[in-house]
């Protein structure tokens, strides 16, 4: 099974892809790339000098309800993807969704 540790993404198939962040994205023209910005839904780990506890940071006050939705959309994103590759396989431009490259 596909695992992601230490900023590596190691696929069934034995290849290592090394990350610069902590997430992989997919955005509405499904094209893959990294979301190393977790500025929406987060953990935060004081240092070890400092004495407050770990925390949840969620600026956004997004109730559960909404973070279902934000994943619902997401998983329709990836699955978006997966049936196009299906389609179209992995060098046809029509895997993406070109209205949203414009």
């Amino acid at each position: 099974m596909t695992d992601f540790k230490r900023r590596t993404l190691h696929l069934n198939s034995g290849k290592q892809i090394k990350l610069f962040g902590n997430s992989i994205a997919i955005g509405k023209s499904l094209e893959v790339g990294e979301g190393y910005a977790p500025n929406l839904f987060s953990f935060f780990e004081p240092q070890p000098e400092d004495k407050s506890a770990p925390a949840v940071l969620n600026p956004h006050k997004l109730t559960p309800e909404e973070l279902h939705e934000i994943a619902d959309y997401n998983i329709r994103l990836w699955m978006d993807l997966k049936d196009n590759i299906r389609k179209h396989g992995t060098g046809s431009p029509k895997i993406f969704n070109s209205e949203a490259l414009r």
